[in-house]
């Protein structure tokens, strides 16, 4: 299995927020929001394993601004890093006020997926190869967010 770059997985998906997208202030729901996170991040593991995929977990999800009925969702997400059957993915989430023009980060998260063969099982899923320095910056990050998360499951599974 060769090595595929980062530009492989990238995902770019635009979403508008409608009124079933809102709560009683107008604003989209976490949950929606978190939806179509998950959503972009599946793509770009699949894109990158060539298989489909599992959420094993998500990391880090931070709300930074709210986003507002009628306004425009952009969400980029490409694969970080990668282990053996697993893949850390991250996500951002812009927002765009269509009527102003004026655009901002709302939201940022990262998830870990798992390849599945056609049985369920877990697959081994090709290397990542970085190419630009931002994409070895992300890869030695999300190399050091793994240790977290494996040391976090380690302490959980220790005292459950």
């Amino acid at each position: 299995m060769s090595a595929r770059p980062v530009s492989n997985s990238i995902v770019n998906m635009t979403e508008m927020v409608l009124p079933s997208h809102t709560n009683s202030f107008g604003s989209v729901f976490g949950g929606t929001v978190m939806s179509w996170i998950d959503i972009a991040a599946a793509i770009s593991a699949q894109r990158h394993s060539s298989s489909p995929v599992v959420t094993a977990s998500i990391d880090d999800l931070h709300f930074i601004q709210p986003v507002y009925q009628g306004w425009v969702v952009n969400l980029k997400a490409c694969v970080n890093y990668v282990s053996k059957t697993s893949m850390e993915v991250g996500v951002r989430v812009d927002a765009e006020n269509p009527i102003s023009g004026e655009k901002f980060h709302t939201a940022s998260a990262y998830l870990t997926f798992v390849a599945l063969t056609k049985d369920g099982k877990p697959k081994s899923v090709p290397e990542l190869l970085p190419e630009s320095e931002d994409e070895k910056r992300r890869y030695k990050e999300a190399e050091q967010r793994r240790a977290w998360r494996l040391h976090r499951r380690k302490l959980f599974s220790e005292h459950a």
